[in-house]
């Protein structure tokens, strides 16, 4: 081989390992056996099991009572093959919008004989959605896409996506797949885009038809708000009995509401803020 020759195999080496790297990657085979859940993972097609799932038991979770039985409601429901809709938990901060998604699944798992998938997606990869349903409309079992803090600001056009694969695309959400999504936003959208859409329009109505159609793709609309002082106390006294504390139930619930006052808000999050710090100086471990 003379030395144009060596020149040109060199770049044409090069120029296929180029193309090779903008190619997109290939769909690993589904292995939903494997966990009961996951994160997915855009980049390269698959799913990853999540072996030690960050959660706590549904039982723990107190002031939602009405919105915990719903969400269990329609999660088992759906794990039986019947009918069943997609879920928006919104509201306030801090009042285990998350934690209730995760426990209801955990939940219903032990009552069912083919466990429920949850696949994590996350806000950035909703535009994969896609891709991820048509890996996983053929499988044996039955998912829950879970995307957490769902929320969409000015010019971003990725809530186009998640309306197509909710409901709108010509073939539809699988049957074997739901949607859960967490947000602070009843609409997903900020209030002032919406405001401001409204003001500018010649049709308001119109103007915002669309933005707001995007949380009416979610059949069940679940509303957390601010909880009271019971209920927030209910919260860490069920915590208390939970991990064994010895302690003057006075005391705790004296330092329970300062605690709260420090951070000017009462939720489940911050009661378990709480308890993280009591168990740490009565040397108790939390660990499930």
């Amino acid at each position: 081989m003379n030395t144009t020759e060596q020149i040109l195999s060199a770049k044409l080496d090069q120029l296929l390992a180029v193309l090779e790297r903008m190619a997109p990657p290939t769909p690993k085979p589904l292995q939903a056996e494997s966990a009961d859940t996951f994160v997915w993972d855009p980049s390269r097609l698959e799913l990853s099991p999540v072996h030690k799932v960050n959660r706590i038991d549904l039982g723990l979770i107190h002031g939602v009572d009405h919105v915990r039985d719903q969400l269990v409601d329609n999660t088992e429901r759906f794990a039986r093959g019947l009918p069943a809709n997609n879920v928006l938990l919104w509201g306030a901060r801090g009042m285990g919008k998350s934690s209730l998604v995760k426990a209801a699944q955990s939940s219903v798992n032990k009552t069912t004989a083919k466990p429920l998938k949850l696949v994590e997606i996350h806000r950035e990869d909703i535009d994969s959605l896609p891709a991820l349903m048509n890996l996983i409309k053929d499988s044996d079992y039955r998912f829950i896409l879970f995307c957490d803090d769902l929320s969409f600001d000015h010019d971003d056009t990725s809530y186009k996506s998640l309306k197509a694969a909710l409901e709108g695309g010509v073939e539809g959400r699988p049957e074997n797949v739901i949607f859960y999504a967490t947000s602070n936003r009843r609409h997903l959208m900020p209030r002032d885009m919406i405001d401001n859409e409204r003001s500018s329009a010649i049709n308001p109505s119109e103007a915002t038809e669309e933005k707001v159609s995007l949380s009416d793709r979610f059949g069940l609309w679940l509303g957390f708000h601010k909880c009271n002082q019971s209920d927030y106390l209910a919260m860490v006294d069920g915590y208390a009995a939970h991990y064994g504390f010895n302690y003057p139930i006075e005391k705790l619930h004296a330092e329970a509401l300062e605690w709260s006052t420090t951070r000017g808000n009462r939720s489940g999050r911050v009661a378990w803020q709480y308890v993280q710090d009591l168990a740490g100086r009565l040397g108790i471990s939390l660990k499930a």
